[in-house]
């Protein structure tokens, strides 16, 4: 596939990741979740699940050897994945943003007629992100929400306008009291990691995200 297109793809995550986050710990104040997110519990077995739909889809890949070792973090990952999904959804909830059905339909098949089609759509976010084909939609509808959160508050292309967007974030975590397992490791709220875990298309960015497609784009 095209590197241009791979990038095209992958750059709509980079909004919702400038955000500072707010963590703390407590594994036995809460025996076996991972994270407690606004008094709504993550389990572990909710992040293992996801684990195992990601490991079964790689382990179907031609390049499941060199898939499986570049993600040896995707415990962290997808805890980190379901944090943020709803600290955008807290984020957006405050702004009074929502999306629609059609809005998220729009927006994959325009990802997937970026990509050459939902096969290698399919291709490109396991490798680059990941996420397995059932867990797609779930990731798409969370880029619209930032896209659209974005234009709502006025965020632009400048580093002064993406600051509303990170401050929005922010205000959502804190207001949402993040407390991780340390199993997982901690968050830090300047460095946008779980440990040592960091979202790795973040260092693909190299331009200022793209818009994502919404309805009537």
């Amino acid at each position: 596939m095209h590197r241009r297109r791979r990038n095209a793809i992958t750059v709509s995550a980079a909004l919702l990741l400038a955000a500072p986050l707010l963590s703390a710990c407590g594994e036995q104040a809460h025996p076996g979740a991972a994270a407690v997110v606004g008094g709504e519990r993550i389990e572990v077995s909710a992040v293992q699940a996801k684990v195992k739909d990601v490991r079964a889809a790689q382990e179907r890949s031609p390049q499941a050897a060199q898939l499986i070792k570049d993600s040896g973090q995707l415990s962290r990952a997808k805890l980190y994945d379901l944090i943020v999904g709803r600290v955008v959804q807290r984020a957006a909830d405050d702004a009074g943003v929502t999306v629609s059905r059609k809005e998220i339909q729009e927006g994959r098949i325009a990802l997937a007629r970026q990509a050459g089609g939902e096969e290698q759509l399919a291709a490109v976010y396991l490798q680059q992100r990941g996420v397995a084909p059932d867990q797609i939609e779930e990731v798409v509808r969370r880029d619209v929400v930032v896209g659209k959160l974005a234009q709502a508050l006025g965020a632009g292309e400048t580093p002064d306008s993406q600051q509303k967007l990170n401050a929005a974030f922010s205000a959502a975590a804190k207001a949402l009291k993040i407390d991780v397992n340390p199993r997982f490791g901690s968050w830090s709220d300047q460095k946008l990691e779980l440990g040592d875990y960091k979202a790795p298309w973040i260092s693909q960015v190299s331009k200022q995200p793209e818009p994502v497609p919404t309805a009537g784009a």
